[in-house]
């Protein structure tokens, strides 16, 4: 599903926008996020360091908004037909706080750092939320998760892994 999401969002903006921008884009978005754009970035043939940065970037820009308007946006869509699809974020988000939790702002760290599905910046943004952890101390656990995680994929993604060992 990753695979042919991102390449749809490919085929939309090719040829109407820079590759980096599409990689930009890709990493802002929930679910796709950074590993998303990294996927893309090897579509289109990027080189590894202008992918690092680019989607390090587009995948912390998000973050000060979540924690800025979340709260707001579900209380508003709570009062409409969203209510039980809020609801629905809300409680997936929080059945995989475990560790954040139970290690505070390092589980944070290693909730985003560790590239596995449902994991990454916009969710442990929303569980940071949801748990009422203080943004501004959140917020630097969680970039610095992205930038760990950024790395592990980008080296995984350019088999620069595979030429050290």
């Amino acid at each position: 599903m990753t695979d042919s999401l991102v390449t749809s969002i490919i085929d939309l903006f090719s040829g109407k926008i820079p590759k980096e921008m599409i990689v930009f884009i890709i990493s802002m978005l929930p679910i796709l996020e950074l590993r998303g754009s990294i996927l893309a970035a090897g579509f289109l043939k990027m080189e590894f360091l202008s992918t690092y940065i680019v989607a390090v970037l587009g995948n912390i820009l998000p973050i000060p908004f979540i924690f800025l308007f979340v709260d707001k946006v579900f209380e508003l869509l709570k009062k409409t037909r969203m209510k039980k699809f809020v609801e629905k974020i809300e409680n997936k988000a929080l059945s995989k706080s475990d560790q954040i939790r139970k290690y505070g702002k390092v589980g944070l760290f290693l909730f985003v750092a560790i590239p596995l599905p449902g994991t990454g910046a916009w969710t442990g943004s929303l569980i940071a939320v949801l748990l009422r952890m203080k943004g501004r101390e959140c917020f630097h656990w969680i970039v610095l998760g992205v930038l760990t995680a950024g790395l592990i994929m980008s080296l995984l993604s350019f088999g620069i892994i595979k030429q050290i060992i």
